[in-house]
């Protein structure tokens, strides 16, 4: 069960932050290094066979999704932002002050990609959603060759 729950949250992390935290293709937005994050979604679409009707369904989901949560992900980017400017100043006393907002956000973050998620899979017929288990699957096996960086507030 806990590895089940480990690959949807992988699963989740890159298809829902990717596609609704770096918004990519709206207003001239770009995603992490640069580089616009549609084309994830068109790889997606692809190797799931999406229906035109499909994808537009997922895509009004995405934009809601960011709509309804901007606020939540400006909040987390000021947070992230003070915790890398402590980190770089080595203010311990700063950084243990940030550590529980961090660590509430990132529960909120995987509660909301975890409902997100649960939108978009409705939206995906039986066969789909077994092809996309098995994409998070293959993503997870990948990663883990790549190493496992295991639970991430262990980076503080």
């Amino acid at each position: 069960m806990k590895t089940t729950k480990w690959i949807t949250m992988a699963a989740v992390v890159a298809f829902s932050a990717s596609l609704a935290v770096a918004a990519p293709g709206e207003g001239g937005k770009r995603g992490r290094h640069g580089k616009g994050g549609g084309e994830f979604g068109q790889r997606m679409a692809q190797k799931l066979n999406l229906t035109e009707a499909q994808q537009a369904q997922i895509k009004s989901l995405r934009q809601s999704f960011r709509e309804q949560n901007k606020p939540y992900f400006e909040s987390t980017q000021e947070t992230r932002k003070a915790f890398r400017e402590a980190k770089r100043a080595n203010d311990t006393a700063k950084l243990e002050q940030l550590k529980p907002a961090m660590e509430a956000q990132r529960a909120q973050f995987k509660s909301l990609r975890d409902a997100h998620e649960q939108q978009i899979l409705a939206v995906l017929t039986a066969e789909q959603r077994a092809q996309f288990a098995a994409m998070k699957a293959e993503r997870q096996e990948r990663h883990g060759k790549r190493g496992n960086r295991g639970n991430r507030g262990e980076k503080f």
